[in-house]
């Protein structure tokens, strides 16, 4: 019969993995005295140092909502346009579309 699942709380997920970071106990120690296993201790830990500059603020947050605004709204402007340029290119007869087309362009 399996154990069962335990769930931890952050609060209590932070607690180990700063004792982890902190490196006076081995992880094996860590694992006795919080009935954790080693791996799962490595891996809050690893979690913290990935995440440890949002704990001082969410500046980069903002900005990358303000930037993902910013980009969304370049796409709105380039998706007008692109439907500008086609219903033109459609207005026009086939031969005068062909009239149009460059046939030797001047690349340098």
């Amino acid at each position: 019969m399996r154990n069962k699942r335990r769930n931890h709380s952050s609060k209590f997920k932070a607690k180990v993995a700063l004792a982890a970071f902190k490196g006076d106990r081995t992880i094996a120690e860590l694992s006795r005295q919080f009935e954790v296993h080693p791996d799962q201790i490595a891996s809050w830990r690893k979690q913290l140092l990935e995440n440890v500059e949002d704990a001082f603020g969410s500046g980069a947050k903002v900005s990358d909502e303000a930037h993902l605004k910013e980009l969304h709204a370049k796409i709105e402007q380039l998706a007008l346009e692109n439907d500008f340029f086609i219903q033109s290119a459609r207005s026009l007869d086939r031969a005068r579309r062909i009239g149009k087309v460059n046939r030797e362009p001047n690349f340098p």
